[in-house]
C-alpha cells in the first residue's frame, strides 16, 4: 500500500469494510431466519428444518434459490412505480443503520477504525432517523397493491410504527442524560470502567427504560406479539399480501434486519456495547489479534442474546388486540417514559 496516497488508502479500506458487514449483516439475517424456525420448533415440540444440510444448516441457501426463481408476480391494478420501490426502501433503510453501529473497541489500520463503519457525534439520531423513514416503504406497498387487506396492514403498521417511536426515542433519552452524548462510542466507553456494574441497566437505574425500549422496539419491528399489520388470521399477510419472489424476499430480510439493528441498539444502549462484562478485573491475554476481537465476540453474544429473546417471545405470547396494543403505547408506555426522563434527570442533578 505504500505507493497509494492516504486517501486511496481510506477509500480501499471503507470499500472492504462496507462490503464485510454487509455480507454479515445479511448472512446474519439468512440464519436468524433459520434460527427462529429452530427453536420455535423445539418450543412447539418438533424439529425445525432438518433436512437441508447438516442439521438443517443449508435452508436458508434453499429458501434463497426458491425466492430468487420464483415467478414475479404484479397486480393489475397496481400503481407499478411504488410497488416496485416500496420493498427496495424498506430494505435500504433497514442496512444503512448499521453503518453507524460500533460492533468492537476502537482499533485503527492506517487511520480507519475497522470495527466500524463510521463514527459520527448523532450516531443514535441517525439511527432512529433512518428506521424512521423505513415505514414509507410499508405504507406505500399497501396503498400501491390495490389490495384491501394489504392497506390494512400498512395502515396499521404506519399507525403503530409512528405511535411507538414516541415511547422508544424518549426510552433513549435517560442514557444520552448519563452520557451526554448522542455517539454511540461515547455511550458505549461510559459503561465500560467497572464491566457488568457500569452497564446502564444495572449501574445506570436504567432497566424501566430497557423494559420500555424492548416493547416499543417489539412493535416498531411488527414482531409478535405486536404483529397486527400481518395477522394472518385477519389479514392474508398484511402489507406484503401481493408481493412474491424477490420484492416478498426484501421485506423478509428488511423485517429481519430491523431486528438485528434493534439488538445492536439494546446492547450499545444499555449493556455496554463491545465493553466486557468483567469490566478490569479479567487482565489482558493473548496476543493483539485476541485483544482486538475480543470486544466483538462480547457484542456478538449480546446481539444473539437479543435475538433469542425475541423468537422465544414470539413462541410465547399471543398477539394483542389492535385497541389494546394503541392504548398500551400511548396510556402507558408513553407517560412511562416521560416519568423515566424526569426522575433520571432529578437524580443526576442532585449527584451532579
Amino acid at each position: 500500500m505504500s505507493h497509494l496516497s492516504p486517501f486511496q488508502i481510506f477509500l480501499l479500506l471503507s470499500i472492504v469494510k462496507i462490503a464485510v458487514v454487509l455480507v454479515i449483516l445479511l448472512t446474519t439475517v439468512a440464519y436468524t431466519v433459520l434460527l427462529e424456525r429452530k427453536v420455535l420448533g423445539h418450543i412447539q415440540n418438533r424439529w425445525g428444518p432438518s433436512r437441508v444440510g447438516p442439521f438443517g444448516l443449508l435452508q436458508p441457501l434453499a429458501d434463497g434459490i426458491k425466492l430468487f426463481l420464483k415467478e414475479d408476480l404484479m397486480p393489475l391494478a397496481a400503481e407499478r412505480p411504488l410497488f416496485v420501490i416500496a420493498p427496495i426502501i424498506a430494505l435500504t433503510c433497514a442496512l444503512i443503520s448499521i453503518a453507524v453501529v460500533p460492533f468492537g473497541a476502537v482499533h485503527r489500520i492506517h487511520g480507519v477504525d475497522i470495527f466500524a463503519i463510521t463514527d459520527i457525534n448523532i450516531g443514535l439520531l441517525v439511527i432512529l432517523g433512518i428506521t424512521s423513514i423505513g415505514v414509507y416503504g410499508i405504507a406505500l406497498s399497501g396503498w400501491s397493491s390495490n389490495n384491501k387487506f394489504s392497506l390494512l396492514g400498512s395502515l396499521r403498521a404506519t399507525s403503530q410504527m409512528v405511535s411507538y417511536e414516541l415511547a422508544l426515542g424518549l426510552s433513549l433519552v435517560g442514557v444520552v442524560l448519563r452520557a451526554q452524548s448522542l455517539s454511540l462510542r461515547t455511550i458505549v466507553e461510559s459503561q465500560s470502567a467497572h464491566g457488568l456494574l457500569s452497564w446502564n441497566f444495572f449501574g445506570g437505574y436504567q432497566f424501566v427504560a430497557f423494559f420500555i425500549y424492548l416493547m416499543a422496539a417489539y412493535a416498531e419491528t411488527n414482531r409478535a406479539p405486536f404483529d397486527l399489520p400481518e395477522a394472518e388470521s385477519e389479514l392474508v399477510a398484511g402489507y406484503h399480501t401481493e408481493y412474491s419472489s424477490m420484492k416478498f424476499a426484501m421485506f423478509f430480510m428488511a423485517e429481519y434486519a430491523n431486528m438485528v439493528i434493534v439488538s445492536c441498539v439494546a446492547t450499545l444502549m444499555f449493556f455496554g456495547g463491545a465493553s466486557s462484562p468483567f469490566g478490569n478485573l479479567i487482565p489482558a491475554f493473548g496476543g493483539a489479534v485476541v485483544q482486538a476481537l475480543l470486544p466483538v465476540f462480547w457484542f456478538v453474544v449480546k446481539v444473539f442474546a437479543f435475538l433469542l429473546l425475541y423468537i422465544w417471545v414470539r413462541g410465547t405470547l399471543p398477539r394483542f388486540r389492535y385497541d389494546q396494543l394503541m392504548s398500551f403505547g400511548w396510556k402507558f408506555l408513553l407517560p412511562l417514559a416521560m416519568a423515566n426522563i424526569i426522575i433520571t434527570s432529578l437524580v443526576l442533578a442532585l449527584h451532579g
